[in-house]
């Protein structure tokens, strides 16, 4: 399945009406911290954290003779698994990524619409920004704890495709809950052949997420790339720019 963009800012965070004072009150930027999901929680459902990516959103807000630029510095933290299904053979197709997007608090008003979106309206974003995810369909709604925070986590069937070969998949998203800067929102998808395992360690994943993450990071095994680790993370944010760089349209691969 190859994944092309997940829409992090979801659409303008609607600040015209504060332009003018947000670099005065230093509120022009706001950044998230990436958060995983805890090592021993990891090494018992099988999922390796392979990626660790910042990638900016600005919007261009602008009202009367006033004009500013609002950056959303988002991260996200991917885990992948190894699984052998037919007719695939083993490889990674066992998918969890935890987004975290920065609260935009203006004078009591939280901007980031991630905040109210609801697993159907995630799971759109995420459907029009995969290469080869369609045929998405509701199948039902539960909660789940993350972050000592109850919230909605919803699973979706899809049709997917890996090299090509069409296989039928399970999509779990959760509605974001909050750090006390951030909102983070969790993601797990996986082959329906593998649903019996699977369901419950995207479930125990959700439950064992973790504000901040650790380095150790391995490669994805997707292009022979190396993945930087959390140690290298902090020396990419010195440019500003990563593999996927700074955007003006509200995008983030993934």
């Amino acid at each position: 399945m190859k994944r092309r963009h997940l829409l992090a800012s979801c659409g303008t965070f609607g600040l015209t009406a504060v332009a003018g004072c947000l670099g005065a009150a230093g509120l022009a930027e706001h950044e998230a911290t990436p958060a995983g999901v805890a090592p021993a929680t990891r090494a018992e459902t099988g999922y390796e954290q392979t990626g660790i990516e910042e990638v900016a959103v600005e919007e261009e807000v602008e009202v009367s003779v006033y004009s500013e630029t609002v950056v959303a510095r988002n991260y996200l933290v991917e885990h992948e698994k190894a699984i052998g299904v037919e007719p695939l053979g083993e490889q990674r197709s066992a998918v969890f990524t935890v987004l975290t997007t920065p609260q935009v608090d203006v004078a009591g008003r939280e901007f980031n619409p991630v905040r109210e979106m609801s697993t159907r309206e995630l799971v759109e974003l995420i459907e029009g920004n995969y290469d080869d995810l369609e045929n998405v369909e509701h199948e039902r709604d539960d909660d789940v704890e993350i972050l000592d925070q109850e919230t909605t986590e919803s699973r979706f069937s899809a049709r997917a495709a890996f090299g090509g070969v069409p296989v039928d998949v399970n999509v779990h998203v959760s509605e974001a809950v909050e750090t006390a800067e951030d909102w983070v929102v969790t993601i797990g998808v996986y082959p329906q052949q593998v649903a019996p395992r699977e369901e419950d360690n995207v479930r125990s994943l959700m439950e064992n997420v973790t504000e901040g993450v650790d380095d150790e990071t391995v490669d994805s095994g997707e292009d022979g790339e190396r993945v930087p680790n959390g140690d290298e993370v902090g020396d990419n944010e010195s440019d500003g720019n990563h593999e996927n760089g700074e955007t003006d349209d509200g995008i983030v691969d993934i």
